[in-house]
């Protein structure tokens, strides 16, 4: 049995008991949560399946070395005790990332200066040469992180943010970020026994983070590659078998709705959907939200509506009562979850949550707020066995210290805004692939059924024999699933298949031109 060693999952700010439960899930041991992150221990196994299986990881570290520094010379010199022939071959390149929270270093780059310095140096005095830095594809990655006099410093397994899946083709202004939409969708509860609506989908983050979640997919199928398949130790068999085991999926006998006024998102939406392969699953349309009509059936919506940070609409305010007026009205016995930022916004909404969750987007301290929504008076709805808040959500809302001290909660829309853009997720820009490199999955997409295409499904959510105010037309309800066919495909789960162990020929990496 392979050793087992320690290993730290990084997330964002109010998802780490989510990213504990999935390590729980997954099999890890000794799961402490900690700040911005979840520590574990596994063997290499557990190791590759963190960065292909988790959904609310942003990436995997693995620790080496642990010691205390006052100094960048307590640094330079913990450096230069590591052995780094074991880690960095020859003509191998590497990189550094700092992350630093402390008053004696208070500049992260001059940190990674030191860490570089330390390695170059050990490899001059010992072979007399000397391995390259490469800063955007480096063979090795390495994270320094400091808090005080503490230090650690990891090799990156992941590489590229684990966000980044690899399905967004194209993307709107503010997109919301994977991790953070799949942790929404996991803090709710949902994992596909009902219907999924988000009215105002933007990109389609959420839809195609609730059908992987749904059909329970590793998130990790879309990459191009990992950061730990450069190292020396790398199992290319075992990794494949964790790539190609596809047991664990299941099927989706529900649907996931998508809507947003502005037609450029809706088509944004569509591709994106579309080079996930989730066509199937996801179907988006051109609609406002004001038009939003009881759904056929049981269903659940989560939302990002605009915060008036980064994006608004002309009447934010109006747009949260119309939000609360439409759930009231149009979507009892089911339940909404709703993340936003301004104070006012919820009270806008006029509707009493059921739980209240703190969660960062970005340097936002957010609210993430649950809706059970009932028909009729509360007191005939408890009467007739009815629950607005469960006994987990009680406890949850009593404890203290929910939210930090002081947080700065925004109370006026008039307030300066001096948040700063990088740090906030809503703010990420995600470039668009040329067409030499657009992800068309052929090699494991689904295995379509014609039958399927035109399999009868109630739709929900909007007025029939409509037209929306940019002209585009609204489906019947009922017969067949509305909702134009993209031409996206699934994947083909038996050509996902490795042939012959030419992985990087003909496995994940053959992306063919649409």
């Amino acid at each position: 049995m392979e050793q087992e060693f320690e290993l730290i999952a990084k997330t964002f700010m109010g998802l780490e008991p989510v990213l504990a439960q999935e390590l729980t899930q997954l099999g890890a041991n000794n799961i402490q949560i900690g700040r911005r992150m979840v520590s574990f221990s596994g063997d290499k196994e557990m190791m590759y399946r963190a960065n292909f299986q988790l959904h609310t990881a942003i990436r995997i570290l693995k620790p080496i070395r642990h010691f205390k520094a006052q100094s960048a010379e307590d640094v330079y010199e913990e450096i230069q005790k590591i052995d780094w022939s074991e880690y960095i071959e020859d003509g191998k390149t590497f990189s550094v990332d700092s992350v630093v929270y402390s008053e004696e270093f208070r500049n992260s780059r001059f940190v990674t200066y030191k860490v570089k310095d330390a390695i170059v140096d050990q490899f001059r005095e010992k072979t007399g040469s000397r391995p390259n830095i490469s800063v955007s594809n480096p063979d090795i990655r390495l994270n320094i992180h400091i808090a005080e006099d503490r230090a650690t410093l990891s090799l990156d397994s992941s590489g590229e943010s684990l966000h980044r899946r690899g399905y967004r083709q194209e993307s709107v202004e503010a997109p919301l970020n994977e991790v953070l939409a799949a942790g929404m969708i996991l803090m709710s509860g949902w994992k596909g026994d009902t219907d999924f609506i988000d009215p105002m989908c933007g990109s389609g983050t959420l839809l195609v983070e609730a059908a992987l979640i749904a059909r329970n997919i590793s998130p990790g199928v879309f990459r191009k590659e990992f950061a730990f398949e450069k190292w020396n130790d790398f199992d290319k068999d075992l990794f494949d078998e964790i790539y190609n085991d596809d047991s664990q999926e299941r099927e989706f006998e529900h649907h996931i709705y998508g809507y947003d006024i502005d037609m450029k998102a809706v088509n944004t939406a569509r591709l994106n959907v579309r080079a996930a392969g989730l066509t199937k699953d996801i179907t988006v349309e051109q609609a406002d939200f004001k038009d939003f009509k009881k759904p056929e059936n049981k269903s659940i919506i989560i939302t990002n509506p605009p915060y008036g940070e980064r994006i608004s609409t002309p009447n934010l305010l109006g747009t949260y009562k119309m939000i609360g007026e439409r759930l009231k009205h149009e979507f009892g016995g089911n339940d909404a979850w709703v993340l936003s930022y301004r104070e006012e916004c919820f009270e806008s909404i006029g509707l009493k949550p059921s739980i209240k969750i703190p969660v960062y987007n970005g340097s936002l301290e957010c609210e993430f707020r649950k809706y059970s929504m009932f028909e009729g008076k509360l007191k005939e709805f408890r009467s007739e066995g009815g629950i607005v808040k469960t006994e987990e959500e009680k406890r949850e809302m009593a404890e203290k210290h929910r939210f930090k001290k002081n947080r700065e909660f925004k109370k006026r829309l008039d307030e300066d805004d001096n948040d700063p853009e990088e740090d906030d997720i809503r703010s990420f820009k995600f470039r668009s692939l040329d067409s030499s490199r657009r992800l068309s999955f052929d090699r494991r997409r689904e295995r379509r059924d014609d039958d399927d295409r035109d399999k009868g499904r109630k739709r929900g959510g909007f007025d029939s024999d409509r037209k929306s105010d940019k002209g585009g037309k609204w489906h019947d309800k009922g017969g067949k699933r509305f909702g134009k066919d993209n031409g996206g495909k699934r994947f083909d789960r038996e050509n996902r298949r490795r042939d012959n162990g030419d992985f990087k020929k003909k496995g994940r990496r053959n992306y063919e031109e649409d």
